[in-house]
């Protein structure tokens, strides 16, 4: 390896220094943590289809092939050390992508209350918005186009609230059921109410909770400048 780049913890690489003399920071977004997640990202249009087409047997299926590679991804990330900045966003996002779509689909065959819709896919909104800015202003020097989109040029890690989380799982928990629903020989029409009314509450918690969490956000160009440097 050259003299101008070191290979750092979790595969990211500090290249030679870039604007103002500020090394530039790399990661090996190429692994298999990261390509389990694109893949729940790629089945969630089938997924949707299925929920449209009336086909909840293989939308069953799908949920349940999303939540084995959930987890599948998070144990391989902290097992064999493959966790990555980006890896901190395509998890929720692939999580958001799924909720997005069952949230849409379920409203359209009138299984999930529209105005409960609203509330989910109107914090994810706002929650996306943030993310583009917070990218655009903790990347680093220079803030070109083709930067801004390589990420493999961390610039901010997104750490979920405890409320969030809980959030979270009770909105897999909710969209999980109602997915099933038409298929179980059961009504679960008085339980579904009162969850969709306790998510409803944890959805609206949980997006107050990035606003006022001063440790939901990590700049990573800030952590790496507060740690000793090596010496040469």
């Amino acid at each position: 390896m050259s003299h101008s780049t070191m290979r750092g913890i979790g595969g990211a690489v500090v290249g030679a220094a870039g604007f103002g003399g500020t090394p530039t920071i790399r990661e090996n977004i190429y692994t298999l943590p990261n390509l389990l997640t694109v893949s729940r990202i790629l089945a969630c249009p089938v997924l949707g289809w299925s929920i449209l087409d009336g086909n909840y047997h293989l939308a069953t299926g799908l949920l349940v092939y999303a939540g084995l590679t959930d987890l599948a991804d998070g144990w391989l990330a902290r097992r064999y050390q493959m966790s990555s900045v980006l890896g901190t966003i395509l998890d929720p996002a692939a999580d958001k992508t799924l909720m997005t779509t069952l949230t849409i689909t379920l409203a359209m065959q009138d299984l999930l209350p529209v105005p409960l819709a609203v509330i989910i896919l109107g914090r994810d909104a706002l929650l996306s918005l943030s993310a583009f800015y917070i990218r655009y202003s903790t990347l680093p020097h220079p803030k070109t186009f083709s930067r801004y989109w390589d990420f493999s040029l961390p610039s901010a890690e997104v750490r979920p609230t405890n409320i969030s989380k809980v959030n979270t799982a009770l909105q897999l928990l909710l969209m999980g059921t109602t997915t099933i629903s038409p298929i179980l020989p059961i009504d679960l029409g008085l339980p579904l109410t009162g969850l969709q009314w306790l998510v409803a509450t944890t959805t609206i918690w949980s997006g107050l909770s990035y606003i006022f969490s001063k440790d939901a956000i990590r700049v990573v160009a800030q952590a790496n400048s507060n740690k000793p440097h090596l010496p040469s």
